[in-house]
């Protein structure tokens, strides 16, 4: 399948009018639209219809990450504002440990205004209880590592992004966030900190629905993929072969991986983050095949691998390979990191169905959903626009059965 590098992101685009897109996300998240596409028919429904749309014995796999506050303001001496992004962490490098440190931290970060920011200068935020300080280190390519700290011990890291830190919503809501999106841009089952962007196809969820799933004996299950900025950028190149894939860390437990090589209904992935991990995971069955005594720091899933790849065994035999060599090495998860990039031509391997959102034009986003339902992409697109679905992060929602 070497042929999709050459895939053209001219071939992805559409026109998305400024007045489909939703600024704000509904009072109700159960209200949105819901386009259900299933054997190339369209029907249009509400989310609080899904219910009856799935049948007892599926499995919904959604993403339970949480958002972070991950932008800082800063002023300079001279009283310029400096925004920084914080996407990733350094040192400590684990997420959760970074969060919890209670004096100083290392992240990859975005910087805004950068040129206002004198070489030397230290930048500060005066909090109640403590000083933050933050200090550049070296550039790695158009983003820095900051160092933070403070001088308060008794608080973590994730606090002080907490009290001080602004909700990162898309840069194409083109405003700044308010109170209210603390909680609206947040999935209700989120347990695990570190995104920058939600896994916005969960935001439709809300607890009586979640409830009412499982009374119907839909069972429920969570990974954790960490949502990283990338999320949001356009395809720039003309060919994907040029286009760098962001990479993500993910975490599964072996409950939800016993979970999904036993249930006997649909797959269901809520959202594109909870897709690309759960194909991953069938890369990763699929090399320990080769060679099962794989060490954590090689569980890295490449753009291209699916592919390259000649050798390919059964979605059971990938989903056991993991059980077992998480057996063997007495771990109750798998860990990994993804730049998995889902192109037209691509075979999916475990996921049935897809709960989604309307993405932008000319992203990867919207070449995953042309990958699962083909050139039909189009038409259901078409027909969004034409029944005024609300698109992007606080829009409207799909769901999408793989065609047979």
């Amino acid at each position: 399948m070497n042929n999709v590098k050459e895939i053209s992101i001219k071939d992805f685009t559409y026109s998305l009018p400024s007045e489909n897109i939703a600024v704000y996300p509904l009072a109700n998240r159960t209200e949105s639209k819901l386009l259900v596409y299933n054997n190339k028919a369209i029907n249009d429904y509400h989310f609080y219809d899904i219910t009856s749309l799935l049948s007892a014995n599926d499995l919904i796999i959604n993403n339970q990450s949480k958002v972070i506050p991950a932008r800082l303001f800063f002023n300079t001496e001279a009283g310029a504002r400096i925004e920084i992004f914080c996407l990733e962490p350094v040192e400590p490098v684990e997420m959760n440990a970074n969060l919890q440190s209670t004096s100083s931290v290392s992240w990859k970060c975005m910087i805004g205004k950068l040129h206002k920011w004198k070489q030397n200068e230290i930048l500060k935020i005066e909090l109640p209880l403590t000083t933050l300080f933050a200090s550049k280190k070296t550039q790695e390519n158009n983003a820095w590592i900051i160092e933070f700290k403070w001088n308060n011990d008794a608080i973590t890291f994730a606090q002080i992004v907490e009290s001080c830190g602004h909700i990162p919503l898309p840069p194409y809501l083109n405003r700044l966030d308010e109170d209210a999106d603390k909680k609206s841009y947040q999935t209700v089952y989120a347990v695990d900190k570190g995104s920058v962007a939600a896994p916005t196809a969960g935001l439709h969820f809300d607890e009586k629905l979640l409830t009412q799933l499982s009374k119907k004996g839909i069972d429920i299950c969570s990974i954790t993929l960490h949502v990283g900025a990338g999320t949001f950028l356009p395809v720039k190149a003309e060919t994907m072969q040029q286009h760098d894939m962001h990479s993500e860390k993910f975490e599964v437990s072996i409950d939800t991986l016993m979970k999904i090589k036993n249930t006997s209904g649909k797959k269901i992935t809520v959202g594109t983050t909870s897709l690309r991990t759960l194909e991953s995971l069938f890369w990763i069955g699929n090399q320990l095949e080769k060679n099962e005594s794989l060490p954590y720091s090689e569980f890295e899933i490449n753009q291209w691998l699916p592919y390259e790849s000649n050798e390919i065994i059964s979605s059971d035999r990938a989903l056991n390979n993991i059980i077992n060599w998480l057996n063997k090495h007495h771990q109750s998860s798998l860990k990994g990191k993804t730049s998995l990039l889902i192109l037209p031509g691509y075979e999916f391997k475990l996921a049935d169905a897809l709960i989604t959102n309307f993405h932008q034009p000319n992203s990867t986003l919207l070449l995953l959903v042309a990958a699962f339902v083909g050139d039909d992409w189009k038409k259901i697109y078409h027909h969004a626009l034409q029944n005024n679905y609300r698109f992007l992060s606080f829009g409207d929602s799909s769901l999408l059965m793989k065609n047979k």
